[in-house]
Order: structure tokens, then C-alpha cells, then sequence
């Protein structure tokens, strides 16, 4: 299994991408730049963020934390969804990295004291943001205010009359706010009684400026998970962005799919007409530079398989963490030179030594045939995520197949999972529906298709669904499926709560029947063994052929088995006819009841 989270951990040869942004900002020399990585869901944005900060950290990596050129903010606004305003959380976040990193820095120089002043002007925009509206409409008697000193004079009121506290319950529940601030109200009564709130925003940036000057130090704020907010919150966090943003010493690396984005600009402001052109305005004027995260072709798909299989197999000890990191440089090597002629089965199984490439070789082929249409395929498009999370499906399918005794092969196991995965759920239930009906598990549907393939004709489909370019790519994968018993592969997918009995026609009594097995353990029932003569023998068989299905899928289960005995004590003959054909598969369960 592999862990579905971003990561430093390099597949893909996106390090380069995340060096060249990194050499980006040295080469800015303090100037201000934002980057905003942009990329579908499971794209590896988060993973090329925190690529951009590894890249950077390098450069400081020999000299002390009191000398480093770069300090690091991580800021995931999700985090703070439903929990507190993402823009004071963000500038809060700030202020309290800069204070954590004063007290690395020279004590001499107090800036642990200029950050506390730079904290307490943050403080005052929070104070702002929440009397405003308190000093206009809340509390009786308010008036409109333009300047800090009408807007602190409302407030002082409200500090010092106790009875305005009796009023509504919106006034009262700000002022018990606001009694635990007002020293604080106080003290910036002295310096900002005369400041409107664009001198104070203005007089912020200096200050912030400044300490980081001071400092010798640029500020780098790794912004994620932008795209899983609300509109409020994104756009609350990209407003507190703004307040720093373009401040000389600063780089902001911002993850977010922009659609997303610019959907929530237009539900923020949905009370405000505005066009495409001004919501693209509203957020370019936030980004420098714009970054894609590459789209994945056929080469880095297999690349990154293979590497997925690869570090599977270090960890359950297959080959030695020695071969996997000799392995993982060199497949970069080859994807790096992929454009020179593309990366051949013979080129990723040269990658192993002879000890690893016998644990590797089945992976290998396994993302040799699949590389081209997971990058194709609709339902996953070369998306690293969705990469992993099928094969994390496939490793759990297998697990459950040998714990339930099942002899499954893995390749066709993965084969019928991206089938699952990819294709219409009415092409699904077809094959389902064609191995129903048959007595072997087989698909003669599926081995007809297959046979004409392999003879370079055009197969005769009954079912116009099958005609996509999916399937007859899919159809060519090995291994062939037509003579392959699917039943028990349809088992570990009956998460598409699709039964291989579903097709046959059962009365209403006879399917009370297959439930009531479900009620059976090891005993016959006598009420059961009644309620099956009572269905007459033509609909005792359907449900005794029920059950062998259900037998052959499941490896006949103790209560399965039950179940076909509680038939054959209705009708005899049922056991010569049927049942017989499976005797000596049940031998070894009948003695253990």
C-alpha cells in the first residue's frame, strides 16, 4: 500500500521544475514574488510546493539557523475552515514564525520587540475588522464612522458604559470581546488615533518590510489546500495574501487548481456582476508566475509505477534499500532521457540487479501494458493520485483473495480492475451478465471478442457500448480473459453491488428462501427444507444453481455448503443431477461438519 499524501519524495522528475522556481527566487534577490501552482485534483501540486521549499532549504543546509537566508511558513487554510477566520489565522501564522525566528537571531537587536510591534498592528486590523460593524449598526445610538479615531471613540464608549451591555445579544457578546483587548485599544490609542485604516494597512507593510530587512531574512509562505476551501475562505486567505504580498523579501508558492479559484472569486462576489475577464484579473494580479503541473504521459507513467512497486518491495524487504535507491536513480536517468526514444521494457528491467529484477519483472510488465491507457483512459488520465489509489485498490483485492483462500492471478486481477474502473457501468453489468449465464465462469462473449482480435478482424459486437477505443485497447492487454474462470475476480468486485445471480429469474418465494440461508450456520433447518418443496422441484433447481455459483466463488463456504444440502434434502434427485458434478470439491468441508 502507498500512502495517498503529498510528498518530497521525487518519481516524476519534477524536482527540476521545483529547482528552476527555487532558482527563481534566489535570483529575485529579495524582491517580492508569488508562484501559484496550479494543476487538477491529485496533479502533485502539494507534492511541487513542498519540492519548491526543499529545493530552497537546500541552499542554507551548511550554514546555522541564526545565519539562514530563507525562513519557511506552511499554511494550510482547509485547516482553519469552520474554525477560525482564515486571514487572521494567516497573518497571525506569520507573526508568530517571525517571533520563533527572532529568537534565533542576535538578542542585541530586539527584534523579538519589533515583532511584538508588528504583532500588535496585526492585532489592531482584527480589532478593526470587528468593531466596524459593531460602531455602526449594533449598539443604540451608533453613528457611521470614517476615521480610527470616531471608530475608537464608539468603542471607548461601549468599554466604559456599563449599561449598553444590557442591550442585544450581539452588542453583549462583542463586548465581552472586547473587554479583554481594550489595554491593548489603549496602548494604539497613543500612535493611531489620527491614522484612517489604508495608513494603518500601509504603516503594516513598512513595519513588516522593515523587520525583515532587519532580519536579513526572506520570508517564504508554502500556501496549500487553497482549492478544498469554501469561497469565504479562500478568498479570505488570498485577501491577508494581498496584505503582504509584493513586500520586498517575501515569495509566496500558492497550490490551487485555478478554476477552482476563479469559481470562488465568482461565488464570493456572486452580489457584484462580474466577467471572466475580471475574475482572471483578480487573480493574476495576485500571481507572477503562473506554473502547471506537468501533465503525465506514457514514459513517466511507467517510470512512476515502477518506482511504486519498486518501493513496495524495499519495504517488505524483497530488495535491500540499497537496490531501491540505486533503482529510483537510475529510472530518473531514463526519464530524463525518455525523449530520445522513449523507455522500453529492456531499459527498466536493465534498472535491477539479477537478485531484484525476479521480484520486479512482473511489475515491470505490468506497467509496460498499462502505461499508455491510464494516460489515456477517461476515469484516471495519467493522474498521479488516481495511479495510486488504484493500485492501493488492486494490493487490497489481492490481500483479500488470499485470505479468503482464492488462487487469483494477479495480472488479471489488475486487468479486470481497470476494466471496473474505467468503463460504463452498463458494460460492466454485460459481462457480468455473460458470466451468469454461463456453467464454467467463462465469457464466451469476451472469448469471442478476444479470438477475432488476435486474427485482425473487426469482433461482431451485440452490445453497441463495447465499441470504444478503451475496451479494444483494454481487449489487447495480457493476459486474455476469455478462458478464464471470472467468477471469483467478480467477487472482489462486488463493491458494484452486482451478483453474479443476478440475472436469473427467481419467484418471490424462492429468493425468500436464498435469504433465509444467509440466517443458516451448520444445523438443516426443517421450516427451510419445507418452504423449498413447497417451491417444486423446476424452481429448486434455479436456486440450487444459485448456490453452486456461489460455491465455486467463494471456494464453498460452510454455509454455502449447508445451503445445497438444505435443497438436496427437499429433492434427492437434485443431488445426482447437480450436485454430484462438484462431490469431490466437498469432501474435505463435509467431514469437518
Amino acid at each position: 500500500m502507498w500512502n495517498d499524501i503529498e510528498t518530497t519524495q521525487d518519481f516524476l522528475n519534477f524536482s527540476v521544475i521545483a529547482d528552476t522556481m527555487a532558482e527563481l527566487i534566489i535570483e529575485a534577490n529579495g524582491q517580492p514574488i508569488s508562484i501559484g501552482v496550479s494543476g487538477n485534483w491529485g496533479a502533485g501540486k502539494s507534492s511541487m510546493v513542498k519540492m519548491i521549499g526543499k529545493s530552497l532549504k537546500k541552499r542554507d543546509e551548511a550554514k546555522k539557523d541564526s545565519e539562514k537566508d530563507y525562513v519557511f511558513l506552511e499554511f494550510n487554510a482547509w485547516l482553519y475552515q469552520g474554525y477560525d477566520d482564515a486571514k487572521t489565522a494567516l497573518l497571525q501564522a506569520v507573526t508568530d514564525k517571525l517571533l520563533e525566528e527572532s529568537k534565533k537571531r542576535e538578542p542585541t537587536k530586539n527584534f523579538a520587540e519589533k515583532v511584538k510591534d508588528f504583532s500588535k498592528r496585526v492585532n489592531w486590523l482584527q480589532i478593526a475588522k470587528l468593531l466596524i460593524p459593531l460602531s455602526i449598526g449594533l449598539l443604540p445610538g451608533g453613528v457611521a464612522v470614517g476615521g480610527i479615531a470616531s471608530l475608537f471613540g464608539a468603542v471607548s464608549g461601549v468599554l466604559s458604559n456599563s449599561d449598553r451591555k444590557k442591550n442585544a445579544e450581539n452588542s453583549e457578546e462583542l463586548n465581552k470581546a472586547l473587554e479583554s483587548l481594550s489595554p491593548e485599544i489603549n496602548e494604539m490609542l497613543k500612535d493611531s488615533v489620527s491614522k484612517s485604516i489604508p495608513q494603518q494597512i500601509e504603516k503594516l507593510r513598512k513595519d513588516f518590510e522593515g523587520l525583515l530587512s532587519d532580519m536579513n531574512i526572506t520570508l517564504v509562505v508554502l500556501v496549500d489546500d487553497l482549492d478544498r476551501c469554501l469561497p469565504s475562505t479562500a478568498i479570505s486567505t488570498l485577501e491577508a495574501m494581498r496584505l503582504l504580498l509584493f513586500v520586498n523579501r517575501t515569495a509566496f508558492i500558492i497550490a490551487a487548481d485555478e478554476q477552482m479559484i476563479r469559481s470562488s472569486v465568482k461565488a464570493h462576489f456572486s452580489n457584484i456582476e462580474m466577467s471572466d475577464g475580471l475574475v482572471t484579473s483578480y487573480f493574476d494580479k495576485l500571481i507572477q508566475i503562473p506554473l502547471s503541473v506537468p501533465h503525465l504521459g506514457i514514459a513517466e507513467v511507467k517510470i512512476y509505477m515502477v518506482s511504486l512497486f519498486a518501493e513496495l518491495a524495499a519495504r517488505k524487504r524483497e530488495i535491500s534499500d540499497d537496490d531501491l535507491n540505486k533503482a529510483k536513480t537510475e529510472l530518473q536517468t531514463l526519464l530524463r532521457d525518455a525523449w530520445q526514444g522513449g523507455i522500453q521494457k529492456a531499459k527498466l528491467e536493465a534498472v535491477f540487479d539479477e537478485n531484484s529484477i525476479k521480484i520486479m519483472r512482473s511489475h515491470i510488465e505490468i506497467s509496460e501494458q498499462l502505461a499508455g491507457i491510464l494516460v489515456t483512459a477517461d476515469g484516471i488520465n495519467g493522474n498521479p493520485r488516481l495511479i495510486k489509489r488504484f493500485l492501493n485498490a488492486i494490493m487490497i483485492r489481492d490481500k483479500v483473495a488470499k485470505l479468503n483462500g482464492m488462487t487469483v492471478d494477479f495480472s488479471s486481477l489488475v486487468k479486470m480492475m481497470l476494466f471496473e474502473r474505467c468503463v460504463a457501468a452498463s458494460n460492466f453489468e454485460y459481462l457480468v451478465k455473460s458470466v451468469a449465464e454461463s456453467d464454467n465462469g467463462k465469457s464466451s462473449f469476451l472469448k469471442e471478442i478476444e479470438a477475432a482480435i488476435a486474427e485482425g478482424k473487426e469482433p461482431e459486437l451485440s452490445d453497441d457500448s463495447w465499441k470504444s477505443k478503451f475496451i479494444t485497447e483494454w481487449l489487447k492487454i495480457e493476459p486474455k480473459l476469455g478462458d478464464t474462470d471470472l467468477r471469483p475476480l467478480l467477487y472482489l468486485s462486488r463493491d458494484k453491488s452486482l451478483a453474479l445471480a443476478a440475472y436469473d429469474e427467481l419467484s418471490k418465494e424462492a429468493l425468500e428462501v436464498l435469504s433465509a440461508f444467509e440466517q443458516v450456520d451448520r444445523s438443516i433447518i426443517m421450516e427451510i427444507v419445507n418452504s423449498i418443496k413447497n417451491l417444486g422441484e423446476t424452481e429448486a433447481e434455479k436456486v440450487l444453481s444459485r448456490v453452486a455459483r456461489s460455491g465455486s466463488t467463494n471456494q464453498w463456504e460452510t454455509k454455502t455448503l449447508v445451503a445445497a444440502l438444505h435443497i438436496t434434502e427437499s429433492y434427492a434427485q437434485l443431488y445426482f443431477e447437480i450436485f454430484c458434478k462438484t462431490i469431490k470439491k466437498l469432501d474435505k468441508k463435509i467431514k469437518r461438519l
